[in-house]
């Protein structure tokens, strides 16, 4: 299964928005994402939860434990 960081770089390739995007809408640094992207950093369940309605998939999907992209 993949771990975070592989699924945060598969969003961001599969999605029109932008890391500087992602950013803005968190209220973090471009620099904070990329730390997240490169496993880095981890972010917080908060942050985690963001990520998840940003990309709109459910947090499992975001974090590996489902392969389901859908929010139940």
């Amino acid at each position: 299964m993949a771990n975070f960081q592989e699924r945060l770089k598969e969003l961001k390739n599969d999605s029109s928005m932008s890391y500087q995007e992602l950013a803005d809408y968190l209220g973090i640094s471009l620099r904070a994402v990329q730390h997240y992207s490169s496993g880095a950093r981890t972010p917080d369940i908060d942050g985690l939860i963001k990520i998840a309605d940003f990309y709109e998939v459910s947090l499992d999907y975001l974090v590996g434990r489902s392969e389901k992209r859908e929010i139940c």
